[in-house]
């Protein structure tokens, strides 16, 4: 009754072949981007926006990228950061150096720098896989963090080592700065999402995808039934990268608008993003979602309940979250380890066959 294919008819491939193909989902998620686009932009304020939406929107960009590496072509790494990083560092320069340019112009060269950034670290996958790997990237991550932190020319010789974001507008409208009005904010990084979801879904549904899927599996067997490893873990690396560059940019640019590298892009950073992909699900763009979703949400609920209602010490909370965030890291490895895409889709399960499911 609620979740139905019954009634779907397709009479053509590309009808069928379409990113959602049952017609209750497509509109479920019509209504979702109708909500967002039309209705929150409206009733948002500063703290829904600086407190929630925006780094769910950011993070989500980032866990996307970093599930396309490690979920669907099974690549670990360790070094989201240091690319986050690099975008902002990249989207500050091209700011400063091009002040006409337009931001979307700026964030997303930012993520190509950040593609050809990743290409290049991820060589070493081509020879060692695993822990290895994950080692490698980790050593890409504080070789980063110390670049940028040594290269006056990166922060323009500023003296205090951080890189600030000038004011820049789109369409007459301040999207970067203290000044900003939160709708803008949420609009602009909500483009930038809807659009890596996109790119995303259909990268992974079509031949690319599959190539990775098929690294990530077995890398032996698919190299003999055809499939270039050097091709698919290059394309991983960049494809990744990409999204993690404008996440980057994003969270220098509109989020925070001033950083140093190695508070903002830490080895935290990489661990955080890590934890949304296993939580929300690997190989899974909606579990890049719930996972960005679920540890944004997560703290300010724990301040909720543990500071506003029981009285609790701040850094009680704090030390809380770090707790309850390593259970539900283990529970799912444990339990179940598709995170929560896998209990969504039991659930749509569920209902396909209500009112007697199994």
């Amino acid at each position: 009754m609620f979740y139905r294919e019954a009634g779907d008819y397709h009479t053509s491939y590309a009808s069928d072949n379409q990113t959602f193909p049952i017609r209750f989902d497509r509109y479920r998620y019509y209504a979702v981007l109708a909500v967002a686009f039309l209705v929150v932009p409206f009733v948002i304020n500063d703290y829904w926006a600086n407190a929630i939406l925006l780094p769910f929107l950011i993070y989500a960009i980032a866990a996307i990228g970093l599930n396309i590496l490690t979920g669907y072509c099974g690549q670990v790494s360790l070094g989201t950061g240091g690319f986050m990083a690099v975008g902002a560092y990249a989207c500050y320069k091209l700011m400063t150096s091009f002040p006409d340019v337009s931001m979307f112009v700026h964030v997303t060269l930012a993520g190509v720098i950040t593609a050809a950034v990743g290409v290049l670290f991820g060589l070493p996958s081509l020879r060692i896989k695993g822990f290895y790997l994950a080692v490698a990237t980790l050593a890409a991550q504080f070789f980063l963090v110390w670049l940028f932190n040594r290269v006056p020319w990166f922060y323009n010789y500023s003296a205090s080592g951080q890189i600030s974001a000038p004011e820049r507008e789109v369409f007459g409208v301040l999207i970067t700065g203290a000044s900003a009005p939160a709708w803008a904010t949420y609009m602009f990084c909500l483009i930038f999402v809807t659009a890596s979801a996109l790119i995303a879904r259909n990268l992974t549904r079509g031949t690319m995808g599959r190539t990775w899927m098929a690294i990530r599996d077995m890398d032996i067997a698919a190299e003999i039934i055809g499939v270039n490893p050097l091709k698919a873990k290059m394309t991983a690396f960049a494809v990744s990268s990409f999204f993690i560059g404008i996440s980057g940019a994003l969270f220098f640019s509109v989020y925070l608008g001033a950083v140093e590298v190695g508070e903002a892009f830490g080895i935290n950073k990489s661990f955080l993003v890590l934890f949304m992909v296993i939580i929300g699900g690997l190989g899974s763009i909606f579990g890049s979602f719930a996972g960005a979703a679920f540890l944004v949400l997560l703290p300010v609920v724990l301040k909720v309940v543990g500071v506003d209602l029981m009285g609790w010490p701040t850094d009680i909370v704090a030390h809380l979250q770090l707790v309850v965030v390593g259970a539900l890291i283990v529970f799912f490895l444990i339990v179940e380890p598709h995170g929560l895409a896998q209990l969504w889709r039991l659930a749509k399960e569920k209902l396909r066959l209500w009112p007697f499911p199994y």
